[in-house]
């Protein structure tokens, strides 16, 4: 039986898939002279920002990265909760569910494309980017959410929509669950597949 739910939240929880990549793509346009295509980006999507840019081969990536937030914020108004994710937290609140976050999101970030969509009364821990030397697909932001949190691997499903999410999941020891709303690919093994937020209650409406 879960007894805690911890979340993704790039592709999970909120949609920004358009303004990381096209934030990304103007930002390799116009500080470095390079065209990409936006499906030549979509590696970029569920691994922290300095990791991207280092796999295009940029040499200051911090300082790229805090150009990325600041272009970012012109591509705010598509990001978006997803359709009946506000539901899902809440109703796993209201059953004392424990639930939380371990994202790539710096706490920057988070604090700029998250927290003003209010869903933070709802999550009982946070994990970001700065919280753990190594970033998923490693396991240790799981990891030190298992340690903050108290709870239990045994107990615990980690639901996101990446091969990265997978792997910080499997080698953490806990079930994952797969956003299907999100993924870009289906396929990914998982524990539980959900088609829609709304499908993650089922396990609790089951076993709860």
């Amino acid at each position: 039986m879960y007894i805690t739910v911890i979340f993704d939240v790039d592709g999970t929880i909120i949609d920004t898939e358009q303004a990381v990549l096209s934030s990304l793509q103007y930002l390799l346009k116009n500080d470095f002279g390079r065209n990409y295509d936006i499906t030549e980006l979509h590696f970029a999507l569920g691994i922290p920002g300095t990791t991207s840019l280092a796999k295009l081969g940029i040499d200051n990536v911090q300082d790229a990265c805090q150009k990325w937030n600041y272009y970012m914020k012109n591509y705010l108004s598509t990001v978006k909760v997803f359709t009946g994710m506000e539901k899902v937290l809440q109703n796993l609140a209201d059953k004392h569910i424990t639930t939380g976050i371990v994202t790539s999101k710096t706490n920057e970030e988070l604090v700029n494309d998250f927290i003003p969509f209010g869903l933070m009364k709802y999550l009982s821990f946070v994990i970001c980017a700065d919280d753990t030397e190594r970033h998923k697909p490693y396991p240790d932001p799981l990891l030190e959410f298992m340690k903050r949190s108290g709870a239990d691997v045994e107990t615990s499903i980690y639901i996101g929509d990446t091969e990265y999410d997978f792997q910080c999941a499997r080698d953490a020891g806990l079930d994952f669950g797969l956003a299907l709303w999100g993924t870009k690919t289906p396929a990914l093994q998982a524990k539980h597949k959900f088609d829609k937020p709304e499908d993650i209650l089922e396990i609790f409406r089951l076993i709860v």
